[in-house]
């Protein structure tokens, strides 16, 4: 198998679009009819369109696309960023499913933002599968058909007794064979079919089994190309200081030291903006990256912190307590709360906590680019978004689109961080300014201390109950800032981001007020995997699971009370009943916890079972069930949930982040650590796929509910209830 992961260089691009004018290209400028082939299958799609909404939940038009040699080499353009979750297989998998094409014989290139691909061209929100499951199968059944019938027409028999297998179309009747290559000038000058037949699941050759991923031998053996292996001719290198307290500005810096550096050439300030939050760093630029690390000790700089050196996080928790006494803004409501809470028998409330963490990919921030005497960049980077890179520097410096070229490489993970470009901006300013190559390397210590970081979030909480233990008024309070950095936001208004899933969860609780206190943090925060579920799914959970043992309930029972009608959830949570034997006794000392969460990424749900070691848990096993929908490949889905249970487990259990004196106090793994292998449990997933027409994400439903699962298993062994995160998992009782 041939594979490649960046994308085609102009110059390369523009020779194998003459190369092929003898082939068939779905995607690219190859004119049939007077009409060009991507026309003719981006029209047919927005005749579609609202049935596609339907199916996908989304509303932009994908136009990923197929390219077939004259000599039978297929090229399938992925356009979703591999960032270790898998998209670099299941993508192309979903045309070549219906192309009738094993991807041992394809080449799959990595798309680069350019809008002829459409405006998916990202990876974030566990949409990659779950917003083009059927766009992506469509692609590759209009290119099957165009080759079906360029094959019956060259044979003058009907199509009908044509079908396609292997790269070949085959003559049924007679035998005789043409391969894709052969009548692929043919099939480029017929119309794209409006409404192509996609495959039944039944008869799928590579959707729903065990498919290799080719992107593993390529990073098993090495051959991978990762961001931080780009590397071009007179490239220089530069390390970056920047403001140690947020907010702080820059007054001026000496660099005589750093000039004396063997290796060091210039220094340069550049400016990064992450949501909301502006800065000027001062860059160090030299020959090689031990010479720009070096130079860059060696400078000294002076900071103006303008007053944001009190900024600490215990104060900060206080403040958000403080602001917990505010009414907030109303997300949902529904019934009559106040009243159904005031005239319940049985009343309980709660305080819950869950700190800042950050993303901390293994592969630093790193980019590389080449700004051109022409006024065209040239950039090589890890990136979760080429497309928004694309629309947001042709904008910023007033250049068309075919003068930025964006080879999107593997990523050592994302997580989030990857979705902001800031790290980007910084390598193409500073190419500009020089006028050479530059490749801009964060450290690990920058990665860690500059952030962003997913948000300090609280949750305050009322419930009630009747004498019998039936749930009758439920509220949840979320306090916390915005992702946006917006300073002024108006507080009357509740933020669907930051109150993320906790009015659509789908347990029948008649009187219902949930409601949303922003409170400002002076410091970037930015979406981390699965955004601002990974903390308010841990609250609401917990506090559902307070409500049961005060209805004195068994926790799994209680929540299936309140789950009456056919759900997927409801069904989920039968699963997780099943599969974990719920109702088997466990030994003395030891506790089962249970937790699902919904959300717009997908649904998935977990239990835990613990054990108690000396002052301490042990984390005996946790079952986890994920509902897709649909399933592209399974191995990939279990190592996606267990990944995530490790995130979960890492931000539940590890310190996490802090700030004092305005500045982050961790710095690196030593003092931000993740888990370790010994720590982990095993995590059993089972997959619920059963076909239905909502398909659903994978990369991030199983981050959410791990961590309630836990404390409500460590309640289950201890009677000890855990309200804050993070917490020592040795140190329980």
């Amino acid at each position: 198998m041939s594979e490649s992961t960046s994308t085609i260089n102009r110059r390369n691009f523009l020779k194998l679009s003459g190369f092929t004018g003898t082939g068939l290209m779905i995607g690219l400028s190859l004119k049939a009819n007077g009409e060009s082939v991507i026309e003719k299958i981006t029209n047919s799609y927005l005749e579609k369109q609202h049935t596609l909404q339907e199916l996908t939940g989304t509303g932009y038009d994908l136009s990923p696309f197929v390219i077939i040699e004259p000599t039978g080499q297929i090229t399938l353009m992925n356009p979703r960023p591999e960032i270790g979750q898998g998209v670099y297989q299941s993508v192309p998998s979903l045309i070549a499913e219906e192309l009738e094409v094993p991807l041992e014989g394809v080449t799959i290139q990595q798309t680069g933002g350019q809008k002829k691909y459409g405006n998916g061209q990202f990876a974030g929100g566990s949409a990659s599968v779950r917003t083009s499951y059927i766009q992506m199968r469509q692609i590759g059944a209009a290119a099957k058909e165009m080759l079906l019938m360029a094959a019956a027409q060259q044979w003058g028999v009907p199509v009908s007794e044509c079908y396609a297998d292997n790269a070949k179309i085959i003559h049924r009747p007679s035998g005789k064979t043409l391969g894709y290559g052969d009548v692929a000038a043919a099939a480029a000058k017929l119309d794209v079919p409006k409404s192509p037949t996609l495959k039944e699941p039944k008869d799928f050759k590579i959707l729903g089994k065990r498919y290799p991923r080719p992107d593993v031998p390529l990073k098993s053996t090495g051959k991978a190309m990762f961001g931080i292996d780009a590397k071009v001719p007179g490239m220089v290198y530069a390390s970056i200081e920047r403001c140690p307290v947020f907010g702080g500005k820059l007054v001026k810096y000496d660099d005589t030291a750093t000039k004396k550096v063997k290796g060091v050439i210039g220094v340069e300030t550049c400016e990064r903006d992450i949501n909301g939050h502006h800065s000027v760093g001062v860059a160090v630029l030299a020959e090689n990256y031990w010479a720009a690390l070096q130079g860059r000790k060696a400078l000294k700089v002076t900071w103006d912190y303008d007053g944001n050196e009190s900024f600490n996080s215990k104060d900060f928790a206080e403040s958000l307590r403080q602001s917990a006494k505010e009414e907030g803004a109303v997300d949902h409501q529904s019934g009559d709360f106040d009243k159904a809470f005031a005239e319940a028998p049985v009343k309980l409330e709660a305080f819950y906590e869950t700190p800042v963490v950050s993303h901390s990919p293994i592969e630093p921030m790193n980019c590389v680019c080449n700004w051109y005497d022409d006024n065209k960049i040239e950039i090589w980077a890890s990136t979760q978004v080429p497309g928004r890179i694309m629309e947001q520097f042709t904008k910023k410096y007033n250049i068309p689109e075919e003068n930025i070229t964006i080879h999107v490489l593997f990523s050592g993970g994302g997580f989030g961080r990857r979705l902001y470009p800031d790290y980007v901006e910084e390598a193409i300013e500073l190419s500009k300014k020089i006028g050479k190559p530059v490749k801009s390397l964060w450290t690990r210590e920058d990665d860690t201390k500059m952030g962003p970081f997913r948000p300090m979030t609280f949750s305050a909480f009322k419930g009630a109950l009747t004498a019998d233990g039936k749930p009758v008024a439920f509220q949840h309070k979320v306090i916390a800032p915005t992702l946006d950095g917006n300073k002024n936001y108006d507080k009357t208004k509740t933020n669907g981001t930051m109150t993320e899933g906790i009015s659509e969860q789908k347990y029948e609780i008649p009187n219902m007020k949930n409601l949303y206190v922003f409170h400002y943090i002076p410091v970037p925060t930015a979406a981390w995997r699965a955004v601002t579920s990974t903390t308010l799914a841990f609250a609401h959970e917990c506090f559902l699971d307070e409500m049961a043992v005060a209805a004195k309930k068994d926790p799994m029972a209680f929540r299936l009370s309140m789950l009456t009608k056919n759900t997927d959830t409801k069904t989920l949570m039968q699963k997780l009943k099943e599969v974990s034997k719920w109702d088997t006794p466990l030994p003395a000392g030891w506790g089962r916890g249970v937790a699902q969460w919904e959300f717009f990424a997908g649904l998935a749900g977990y239990v835990v079972e613990v054990s108690k070691k000396g002052n301490g848990i042990q984390i005996e096993k946790a079952y986890a069930v994920i509902d897709l929908g649909t399933v592209v490949n399974p191995d990939t889905v279990e190592g996606q949930v267990q990944g995530a249970a490790v995130m979960a487990l890492s931000a539940a259990i590890k310190n996490g982040i802090t700030f004092n004196n305005g500045q982050t106090v961790q710095s690196n793994f030593n003092n931000n650590p993740l888990i370790r292998i010994n720590e982990m449990p095993p995590v059993e997933v089972h997959i619920m796929a059963n076909g239905g027409p909502k398909i659903k994400g994978v990369g991030e439903p199983g981050l959410p509910p791990f961590a309630p699962a836990l404390c409500n298993a460590i309640y289950a062994a201890t009677g000890i209830r855990i309200r804050k995160l993070p917490f020592d998992i040795n140190h329980i009782v």
